[in-house]
């Protein structure tokens, strides 16, 4: 029964969010509330576990999303992303103009919630087919899909970090494990799916594009501009590279002592392991991140402090409904927990032979199909899939990669995603579901595929 209970809220979460139009936050909370009651939990008992889920999920990401959000506002502020475009260009020329743009996608993208850097970066897409004469659809797939695989696969976006709380994973491996199948997915999704499309003929609808232009003297340097976006990721990859070679949670000082018989140098080591350690921590190094960024993009740009202060005010109050829909998702994890479902589920995957990483992108898929959101349908299955996680023995790591590849799957209507590619690259409900819907089955395929020959090694 407590499977039929889950499927029944799950049943609740689509009408409320199809049928009766309740944003995820809202509807994941009744949600909860309505899998606790079937699941014999008195009211003040369901009441506390929600709490208690909220706080423990906004306990450990918020702190991330916000300095995430702030530095993707540095970027845009700033015009570090047409900096880091004009140069990559300018470097190796505009044959190679699909490359240049998925990597400056990936790297505006990967601190940048979807929407966000996909508006401050279609403005280059629109410049650049008109200037290179190349088609939209062209330069534009490369940019959705790059922006999509970070989404989906890395922290710190949403998603990933949320799921890597949820599974007990390492975030800075699930970040290095991410970066795996990067390349792969934004060749076979971004540049051979849009050698298919490069015919269709379509112009940037101009009702819908009134982004800030930037003259080159305003632009930052690029330097500057490569220094702010990768310091989060050069400083969990630190991180991720000292697990990898001496081990999780050591002691550092005997790692170093039994490494190098001089006392002194073994306490240098030990020193720089630990604060190496301290900064790669993903609260830090995005911290971190953010500091560079005020100096470099704002004070050494010429911008005063008050005003940093106060778009950096503006950044932390855009993401508030995403924070609160994974606060939602917090809540439903922590009633499945507490109302024995978790444990059910447990005992039941004991007797199933069935591969979690396969079973954890099929669930996230099939709720992405129903729901849209990415984000909510990663949530919902990472709740799902951890009492199947615990017992089978998995890599946390690798079913945050496969759950969140699962979330890409089958986009259609219902994503927001799917409706901003129809309207600003200007294409038919058919052409949309032609190149977006497969190019998001793409990514999400590859995605799997990557988790799958990892598990092989890891």
């Amino acid at each position: 029964m407590p499977l039929v209970f889950v499927g029944v809220g799950i049943l609740v979460l689509l009408i409320l969010m199809l049928k009766f139009r309740f944003d995820a936050f809202f509807a994941l909370l009744i949600t909860s509330f309505i899998v606790g009651v079937l699941n014999s939990m008195g009211m003040l008992e369901i009441l506390s576990s929600m709490l208690k889920g909220i706080g423990d999920t906004m306990g450990s990401i918020i702190l991330i999303l916000v300095f995430g959000a702030m530095l993707g506002k540095l970027i845009e502020d700033s015009g570090a992303s047409y900096t880091l475009t004009h140069k990559l260009v300018e470097k190796f020329g505009l044959k190679n103009i699909q490359y240049v743009i998925l990597v400056v996608g990936f790297l505006v993208g990967l601190p940048m919630m979807y929407n966000a850097s996909f508006l401050v970066l279609i403005p280059l897409i629109y410049t650049f087919s008109k200037t290179t004469k190349l088609p939209l659809i062209y330069l534009g797939i490369p940019l959705s899909a790059t922006l999509s695989i970070a989404h989906g696969y890395l922290p710190p976006h949403p998603a990933p970090t949320y799921v890597s709380f949820v599974y007990g994973a390492d975030i800075n491996q699930v970040l290095l494990y991410g970066l795996v199948p990067v390349i792969p997915a934004c060749l076979i999704a971004g540049i051979l799916l849009s050698r298919f499309f490069k015919k269709v003929d379509v112009q940037p609808p101009a009702e819908l594009y009134s982004g800030k232009e930037f003259k080159k003297e305003e632009l930052p340097g690029f330097g500057r501009s490569v220094l702010a976006t990768l310091t989060p990721v050069i400083l969990m990859l630190i991180g991720a590279t000292i697990d990898l070679v001496f081990g999780k949670d050591v002691d550092y000082a005997k790692v170093a002592a039994d490494s190098i018989s001089n006392p002194t140098l073994a306490s240098v080591l030990s020193t720089l392991l630990e604060i190496f350690k301290f900064l790669s921590d993903a609260n830090v190094a995005l911290l971190m991140a953010v500091f560079v960024g005020l100096y470099f993009l704002g004070i050494k740009h010429g911008r005063k402090m008050d005003d940093l202060m106060k778009s950096m005010g503006k950044a932390a109050s855009s993401i508030a409904m995403i924070v609160m829909i994974i606060a939602a998702g917090g809540a439903f994890k922590q009633v499945l927990s507490d109302s024995g479902v978790a444990e059910y589920i447990k005992e039941l995957a004991g007797g199933l032979d069935f591969n979690p990483l396969i079973l954890g992108w099929s669930v996230a898929a099939i709720i992405r199909l129903a729901i849209g959101s990415a984000t909510v349908a990663t949530m919902t299955a990472a709740g799902i899939m951890l009492p199947i996680v615990s017992t089978t023995g998995v890599s946390p790591e690798l079913m945050v990669l496969a759950t969140g590849s699962g979330s890409l799957m089958f986009s259609h209507f219902n994503d927001i995603g799917f409706w901003m590619f129809k309207e600003y690259y200007n294409v038919s409900i058919n052409q949309t579901f032609a190149i977006w819907t497969v190019m998001e089955s793409l990514v999400a395929i590859v995605g799997l595929i990557a988790a799958l020959l990892l598990s092989l090694i890891v």
